[in-house]
C-alpha cells in the first residue's frame, strides 16, 4: 500500500566536487562546493535532504510532483482532485442541493488538505529537522484552524459542533490514527521502538492539556448538582466563561515553553532522535533521489491549497445545520467523528506511511504534535477569537465528552510507557475509537436556549 519503488544505495550529501567549471570557481573562493545525493549544489540555508536543484516555477514537473505526492497512499487521495471544483460549482448552481453539497465539499477537503500537507512536507525537507516538524504539524493544523474560525464566525449555533470537534481531533488522533501507525508497522515487524524524548514527553503534554480543558466541565457538573453550594445559572455561566477564557491564555503559554523546549534547550536531543530514524526508513534512499518542489513552488502550491480549503470549509460548514437538523445526525457525532476525520486526513496518511517505513519517531512527532496543537494552540485561538466576536465559546464540555477525553489519553500513554509498539496495541485502539464513535451516534443533541427557531 505504501511502497514506493526499488531500493537503491545513497548518501544524503556529498562534498565530492562535480563539473569541473564549479569546482575551479569554488577552489577560488576557497570552498570546496557541497552537492547532495542527487549531484545538486546544496542553496545555502537549505538542508541537502530538500534541495531540489531548481528554482523558480516549472509548471509541468510542479503538477507532476504533487501528484506524485509522498506515497501512494497520498497519491490515490489525489484522485480527487476533479471534485474539489464540482463541490464549488455546486454550491452556486444548485444551493437546494444541502445533502450533496455536504457531500462533496467533504470529500474535497481531502486532496486539498493533501496537498498542504505534501507542500508542508516539501518545505519542512528544506529547514532544519525540529524545526521543520514543527512546522509541517502546524501547516497541517491549518485545515482545522480555518473550519474552527469559520464555524465561530457563524456564531452561538455552531458551538456545540466546535466543542465536539475540538475533542474529535485529539481522539482522532491518538487512537485512530495512532492506532493505524502501530497496526501497519506491526505488520512488517514482530515490535517497533521509539525515544522516550518523543513519547513521554507527548503524552505528559496530554495528560495536562486533557485536564486543563475537563476543569471548566468539572465546576460547572459540581456546582450544577450541588445541593449545598447555591448560585444562579446566570452567574455560573459567567464564571465558566471567565474560567475558560483564563485556561485558553494558560495553554497559549504552555504552547510556547512546548516550543521553546523544542528549538532551544532541548533541540539536540530531538535532532540526534529524528536523524536516527531517518537512517531507519526502509525507502529512504529511494525517497531521496525523488525530484522535490523548489520553495517557490512550495510556497505556490501552500497557497492554493490554503485558498481551496477555506472555499471548501466556507461551504461545508454551511450545511452542517442542514445535517444535524434534516437528517438526524447528532453534534457529537459531526464534531467528534465526521469533522476530525477530514480535517485530519492528510495528517494521518503522513503518519501511518512513516510507521509503515519504521519512522516511529517521526510517525510519533506527527501524531502527538498534532494532539498537543490542537489542545494547546487551537483550542485557545478559538476562545479567543469567540471572546472577541462577542460568542459564549467556552470550555464546558459535555461530560461525555471530558469523560472519554481523559480516558482515551490515558489509554495511549499506557501503550506509549514501554517504549515500544505492535499491530495488537494498534488494533485494541482503533476499536476503542469505534466504540466512541458509535456511542457518539446515539448522543443526543443538547438543548439551545438562545434559539429554538434557528438551529435547533
Amino acid at each position: 500500500m505504501f511502497d514506493r519503488s526499488d531500493r537503491t544505495s545513497s548518501t544524503p550529501y556529498t562534498v565530492e566536487p562535480k563539473p569541473s567549471h564549479e569546482a575551479s570557481s569554488a577552489s577560488r573562493d576557497g570552498q570546496i562546493p557541497m552537492f547532495n545525493h542527487n549531484g545538486h549544489k546544496v542553496t545555502k540555508g537549505i538542508h541537502p535532504d530538500g534541495e531540489s536543484g531548481r528554482k523558480g516555477l516549472h509548471p509541468f514537473r510542479f503538477l507532476r510532483i504533487c501528484f506524485r505526492s509522498t506515497c501512494t497512499a497520498s497519491k490515490y487521495a489525489n484522485v480527487l482532485w476533479p471534485v474539489v471544483p464540482a463541490a464549488i460549482a455546486i454550491h452556486f448552481a444548485r444551493r437546494d442541493l444541502h445533502l450533496w453539497i455536504f457531500i462533496l465539499n467533504f470529500i474535497a477537503m481531502i486532496p486539498a488538505a493533501n496537498l498542504i500537507g505534501f507542500a508542508g512536507q516539501e518545505l519542512a525537507r528544506k529547514l532544519p529537522k525540529v524545526f521543520g516538524i514543527i512546522l509541517e504539524t502546524t501547516l497541517g493544523s491549518v485545515v482545522e484552524i480555518v473550519l474552527f474560525m469559520v464555524l465561530i464566525r457563524k456564531g452561538e449555533t455552531s458551538i456545540p459542533v466546535i466543542k465536539a470537534a475540538i475533542l474529535g481531533s485529539i481522539l482522532a488522533n491518538l487512537l485512530l490514527c495512532l492506532g493505524l501507525c502501530f497496526f501497519v508497522g506491526g505488520l512488517r515487524r514482530h515490535e517497533q521502538e521509539f525515544h522516550e524524548a518523543v513519547s513521554e514527553v507527548g503524552s505528559g503534554l496530554m495528560l495536562v492539556a486533557g485536564m486543563a480543558l475537563v476543569v471548566p466541565a468539572a465546576y460547572s457538573t459540581a456546582l450544577s448538582g450541588s445541593s449545598t453550594l447555591t448560585i444562579s445559572q446566570a452567574v455560573l455561566d459567567d464564571n465558566i466563561l471567565k474560567i475558560s477564557r483564563a485556561t485558553a491564555i494558560v495553554l497559549l503559554v504552555a504552547y510556547c515553553v512546548y516550543i521553546f523546549f523544542q528549538l532551544r534547550s532541548h533541540h539536540s536531543i530531538y535532532d540526534e532522535v529524528l536523524e536516527g530514524d531517518e537512517h531507519k526508513d526502509e525507502d529512504r534512499h529511494v525517497d531521496l533521489k525523488k525530484d522535490k518542489l523548489t520553495l517557490t513552488e512550495c510556497v505556490i502550491a501552500l497557497l492554493f491549497a490554503l485558498a481551496c480549503v477555506s472555499l471548501i470549509a466556507v461551504f461545508l460548514v454551511e450545511q452542517i445545520e442542514f445535517i444535524v437538523e434534516e437528517r438526524g445526525i447528532s453534534d457529537a457525532f459531526m464534531g467528534l467523528i465526521l469533522v476530525p476525520l477530514v480535517e485530519k486526513a492528510a495528517e494521518h496518511l503522513t503518519a501511518v506511511d512513516e510507521a509503515w517505513d519504521n519512522q516511529t519517531n517521526f510517525a510519533l512527532s506527527h501524531v502527538l504534535g498534532a494532539s498537543v496543537q490542537t489542545a494547546l494552540l487551537n483550542t485557545p485561538l478559538v476562545v479567543l477569537v469567540g471572546w472577541g466576536l462577542g460568542h459564549h465559546m467556552d470550555l464546558n464540555f459535555e461530560i461525555f465528552d471530558a469523560i472519554v477525553l481523559i480516558l482515551a489519553i490515558l489509554v495511549v500513554g499506557n501503550f506509549l510507557r514501554d517504549g515500544k509498539s505492535n499491530y495488537l496495541e494498534g488494533v485494541l485502539s482503533v476499536l476503542v475509537y469505534i466504540i466512541i464513535a458509535t456511542a457518539a451516534f446515539f448522543y443526543p443533541n443538547p438543548p439551545h436556549p438562545e434559539s429554538t427557531a434557528a438551529a435547533h
